[in-house]
């Protein structure tokens, strides 16, 4: 079978891929491979049939391929696929596991910072978090939602320098919360914070268990540090996600520790990255 792949459209030309998926886009047609297109704004605004409508019936298996989605919103999208024949590969539950922390972080104990989390929907009272962090040890913490954290805004919204602090961190949490506002994906999270060494951060691609592609991190493209993988592996597999990134950092006593885990699906190719060197190993169905 032929590699399907399911790009959002540009919102202004809905024929065309979005510009910033263009390229990979490009990539996937010229290794003979399948496009169609998602509405990924009426995929936000809940109408997950609007957004396939686009796409051909009976597709087969394929893989998602955009912006990031809530996990509600990608189970919607399955749901819609499914109804016209299409499969995406990676399943609602692994996407939702790999997507948000709260899904991942227990498998990578030992090898990222500790974190401590609570649902919160956006706009709700942060209230008090003294017993929230009680498992972690005093000292400085970073707040982010289940996705994503808000680091330009790192000594409002990101940074906490004491933990144990509750006025503090009450009004870090808050901040983020306001920040977020209608996008606060889960809730809140906590994380003990770790001096990383400055170099950069390294992605690392997996499919199926495997690293495939090692490389720089999207806000560091032109850094390739060269990650020692021997304790991630074992986490990564235990996980189960079919295709993953691992967003690595070097602490500063020599430690390769992940900062964050996500879908691939989801997770931004750098520029300076050749598509195929990613795209070449997602498996294509037989």
């Amino acid at each position: 079978m032929t590699l399907t792949v399911l790009f959002c459209g540009d919102p202004l030309r809905p024929r065309l891929v979005d510009r910033h998926f263009a390229r990979e886009a490009g990539a996937v047609r010229d290794h003979y491979g399948e496009i169609a297109l998602i509405d990924h704004d009426a995929l936000v605004r809940g109408d997950a049939t609007a957004a396939v409508r686009a796409v051909p019936r009976d597709l087969g298996p394929a893989w998602y391929r955009g912006w990031m989605l809530t996990g509600d919103a990608y189970a919607a999208l399955a749901e819609a696929l499914r109804g016209r024949g299409t499969t995406l590969l990676t399943h609602p539950d692994d996407y939702r596991r790999a997507h948000e922390l709260p899904g991942w972080h227990d498998t990578f104990a030992g090898i990222t910072p500790a974190s401590v989390w609570r649902p919160l929907s956006p706009g709700g009272d942060v209230g008090d978090l003294t017993d929230l962090v009680r498992p972690l040890r005093p000292g400085p913490a970073v707040v982010k939602d289940y996705v994503k954290s808000r680091k330009h805004e790192w000594e409002a919204a990101c940074f906490v320098p004491e933990v144990k602090d509750a006025a503090a961190l009450r009004a870090v949490v808050a901040e983020m919360v306001a920040l977020q506002d209608e996008f606060l994906a889960g809730g809140v999270v906590v994380r003990e914070f770790e001096e990383f060494d400055g170099a950069g951060e390294s992605r690392v691609w997996w499919v199926d268990g495997e690293p495939v592609l090692v490389g720089p991190h999207p806000d560091s493209p032109g850094v390739e540090p060269e990650p020692d993988l021997m304790d991630v592996a074992p986490a990564v597999r235990a996980l189960g996600c079919r295709f993953i990134t691992t967003d690595l950092a070097q602490r500063r006593d020599g430690a390769w520790r992940v900062v964050e885990v996500g879908d691939g699906q989801v997770s931004d190719l750098p520029e300076t990255v050749d598509p195929m060197d990613l795209y070449a190993h997602l498996p294509v169905p037989e």
